[in-house]
């Protein structure tokens, strides 16, 4: 793993929930996945320092570490911004306008997949399917999901968000 500007403090406590997460499953290799996931959610994102943290801890290496982190999409290695929006790619989604959704995004606001916005306000990302292809086109805006998504609800969302900044 490259060398990580970002030091932490051992003693903040959700290093202790991510303990627990290991412990509760033995320190066994076979829960890297999972501990990653709680790693995920208690710190929003994961880093090198937490990577070599979970390495410390379980009989997994770094490098398998970091393959496991950066091959799976739900995992992401920087902080996500402020708000977050989600599109859905899958085929319904896709047939029903999801490019032009990701080219307004990459036109209007110079952002693609996995990118944030440069005041860390809004972060994009692509999910494969997110299961209301009735609803399609999809995208998720903190959390809530939005069918049916029209080009302009995407402006006035992100024109809001950014105006709240």
């Amino acid at each position: 793993m490259p060398e990580s500007t970002t030091v932490y403090d051992r003693s903040d406590k959700r290093f202790k929930l991510v303990e627990a997460t290991m412990r509760r499953n033995g320190y066994r290799p076979d829960a890297l996945v999972e501990t990653l996931h709680t790693v995920q959610t208690t710190f929003g994102f994961l880093d090198d320092d937490l990577l070599r943290f979970v390495a410390e801890k379980l009989p997994v290496s770094p490098s398998q570490i970091y393959g496991v982190a950066t091959f799976y999409h739900y995992f992401t290695m920087k902080p996500a911004g402020k708000h977050t929006c989600a599109v859905c790619t899958g085929t319904a989604c896709y047939i029903k306008g999801t490019d032009k959704v990701m080219r307004l995004l990459e036109e209007d606001y110079d952002l693609r997949d996995g990118e944030t916005t440069s005041g860390d306000e809004i972060s994009v990302m692509t999910v494969r399917c997110i299961g209301a292809c009735g609803l399609a086109p999809v995208a998720v805006f903190d959390g809530e999901v939005i069918g049916d998504l029209e080009l302009d609800t995407l402006k006035e969302t992100f024109e809001r968000w950014l105006a709240d900044g």
